[in-house]
Parts: C-alpha cells; structure tokens; sequence
C-alpha cells in the first residue's frame, strides 16, 4: 500500500501551500513538512523548491510525483477488484463533466449504478483542460468533454450525445418574439455567454468567427446558473444545449429559439486514459458509456 508520505506530496502538490495541504490531510503543517523531508531522505533527492512559501516541486519532485499518482491509481483499482470478487464493485468513482452536461450526465450516471450499485459516483463541474489534466494525472477516473477535445495522445472517447444549441432568450429582448434566428442576427443580440476559457465558448466564438462576425457579449461568466439568471431577468440573450433546460423551472421566463444559417451540432462523450490493463472503474464506466450509445438523439 502507498505510503501516507507519498500522499503528503500528492496533496500538497494539488494545495501548493503546506497550510492547505496538512488541512486537508489533519495533520500539523510541521507534520506534513518533516513527512516530505524524510521522503527526500529516503529517496535522495530535493523533492520540494524551499522559500518562504511553497513554490513548486523540483523535477525530481515532479517525477516522484507521476509515480505515487500512478501508484495511487494502482491502490485504488486493487480496492475495486477484490470487492468486484465478492459483493460487486464497491468505492468511488470520479468523473469531471463540461458545465453544459452537467444535466445529461445522470443518464449515465444512472446506466452505471443500475449495473453497480454499490459504487458512489463524485461528479465535479471543470472546464476541459482541467477535466483532461485531472485524467492524465489519475485524479478522475473519466471525464465528460466535447469530441474535438479528445484526440489528446493516450486517450480513449466514446461519443454519447449529439445536440444542437439553442438561443435562449429573455423576455425583454428582440428574440423573444421568433422561432427561428440565423447566427448573424444572434451576434447582435445582447448576449451573456460562458467565459472564453470554456470550450463550449470557444465553440461559439470559432462558428461566429466563420461569418465573419465577433460579437461583444454584455456578461461572461463560467457558471450555466448564472447565464440562465441573466437571461432569466429578461435583458439577455444566451446559447446553450436544449437540454440544459429539461430540468430546470424558468420555461415561463425564457423562450427558446432555434439557430440556422449554419445549423451546427456538437458532441460530448467520455474520455479515459488508455490504460493496459483497464482499471476495473474505468472498465465500468466505458460499458455504461457504451450502452447509451445509440440511445440519445438530439431534439
């Protein structure tokens, strides 16, 4: 079993702050400090770059650090394998989901459970990057993201879902009346959308930049609640999955408009690290993915 001292540094290199780091590991941060310096003892090497305040690890630390990750991972799907052998697959299962399918999501959430029921599922809101260093660093064991975003070296996707976005329209703004807009007229509408870091923003930005057009969004923000809160007040406009919507009560404040001229859809799905042999929670998690294969269409 990993040595709480190799789970020191995992966490302290999460915290970047030794404070933090013993917090969250309950113990005193000179507990936590005289941990990593016997680990640099044992091993040989600097593991940590010293200052008045933490500032990263060495390349030495970097590496060990890859290692007690990998080794972490390795722990956990042991875990998952002996309980598989008796009761069923039992432990946690960590999945990064992409703001825009944070609804859709449960439909695979809910695949996974019925066949393992005694796994429990920790569901985070990131953005893509994110998601995708979390993956690469055994931090979660999938995450959900759109396709482009998956050719990365050393991941598996399965494509899920295919959806064209929508305007979601306040009640106050010049949409609200239509049932069909093009792209071009919707860059001239007062519009809140996600931050530009955000892929589903990123997506947005490169089909206005095909026409030619870069519209000014009023409000950016990186949270999908507080984009239906603006539009929702009646001043704004925003683009989104339809089916962002499914499960929440605004329908009387909002209407939604269909975009054309181009009609574009996207995909998400979800992405792995490719891994020989396959964790058993990744295993899990790809034939749940690949039973709703098929089974969603877009609206």
């Amino acid at each position: 079993m990993l040595s709480r001292k190799y789970r020191y540094l995992m966490v302290l290199a999460q915290e970047r702050h030794f404070g933090r780091a013993a917090a969250r590991c309950h113990v005193s941060p000179s507990t936590l400090s005289a941990a990593i310096r016997d680990l640099e003892s044992t091993l040989g090497v600097a593991l940590v770059e010293r200052g008045q305040s933490f500032s990263g690890l060495t390349a030495e630390g970097i590496a060990v650090l890859d290692f007690a990750r990998r080794m972490a991972s390795v722990e956990d799907d042991l875990r998952l394998h002996l309980s598989q052998l008796g009761a069923g697959i039992s432990g946690r299962l960590r999945l990064g989901v992409i703001p825009t399918a944070l609804t859709v999501v449960a439909a695979l959430s809910a695949a996974l459970v019925k066949s393992h029921p005694q796994l429990t599922l920790e569901i985070l809101s990131l953005n893509t990057d994110e998601i995708l260093r979390r993956v690469q660093a055994f931090e979660l064991e999938g995450g959900i993201v759109y396709t482009e975003s998956s050719d990365g070296p050393g991941l598996d996707f399965i494509p899920i879902w295919q959806e064209q976005h929508v305007l979601i329209a306040g009640r106050d703004t010049a949409a609200a009346q239509r049932e069909v807009i093009t792209w071009g007229e919707a860059a001239l509408l007062p519009l809140c959308l996600l931050t530009p870091d955000m892929q589903n923003r990123k997506t947005i930005n490169r089909v206005f930049a095909s026409l030619g057009l870069q519209p000014r969004p009023g409000v950016e923000t990186n949270s999908i609640m507080s984009m239906l809160s603006h539009v929702a007040s009646g001043a704004w406009c925003c683009i989104l999955p339809r089916r962002v919507l499914d499960i929440l009560d605004t329908a009387h404040c909002l209407h939604v408009v269909r975009l054309e001229q181009p009609a574009v859809s996207w995909q998400t799905g979800l992405v792995t690290l490719q891994r020989e042999p396959r964790p058993v929670a990744v295993g899990a998690l790809m034939a749940a993915a690949r039973r709703l294969t098929g089974a969603s269409t877009s609206p």
